[in-house]
């Protein structure tokens, strides 16, 4: 996909911070010198187009409190059925699909340790499949940022 000016100037300006306010789009358009309905188009643009999967914070998990890498070995005929049931809790900040034979994966964050642990019991009942729980032991930070610059 060719990136046009705006694109570049979003992903290089706001791809590691947004800004944190009642409006962001607008203040984004602000500091990029063009109107929020340009800001808005663009994100849309590059949604559609497959080139953007998000637009949304990225939490330091220690500070909220729990969290947990977890995973589901689902046979393929219900894998759409048991995504969309790990999908309704409100501690799974996403999930996806993997070939493998744990095949959904996600993430749980808590208020601590024992919540985790509940709402994973809670999906082995409701989904007869037992979790894989590999809460996270040492974090390392990797910077997935790219610059793009603003000339093609």
């Amino acid at each position: 996909m060719d990136l046009d000016l705006l694109s570049r100037q979003l992903i290089d300006r706001f791809q590691h911070g947004m800004p944190l306010c009642a409006e962001p789009y607008l203040e984004m358009a602000r500091v990029l010198g063009c109107s929020e309905a340009q800001v808005l188009a663009c994100l849309q643009r590059l949604e559609l187009a497959g080139a953007l999967s998000r637009v949304g914070p990225v939490f330091e998990h220690s500070r909220a409190g729990a969290s947990t890498l977890a995973a589901l070995a689902v046979p393929a005929e219900r894998l759409h059925q048991v995504a969309e049931r790990v999908s309704q809790y409100p501690e799974v900040n996403h999930n996806y699909g993997r070939e493998h034979h744990y095949n959904l994966w996600f993430v749980l964050t808590g208020p601590d340790r024992r919540h985790i642990e509940r709402v994973l019991e809670e999906l082995e009942r409701d989904t007869g499949l037992a979790p894989l729980d590999l809460p996270m032991l040492t974090a390392y930070r990797i910077d997935l940022g790219f610059a793009l610059g603003e000339n093609p």
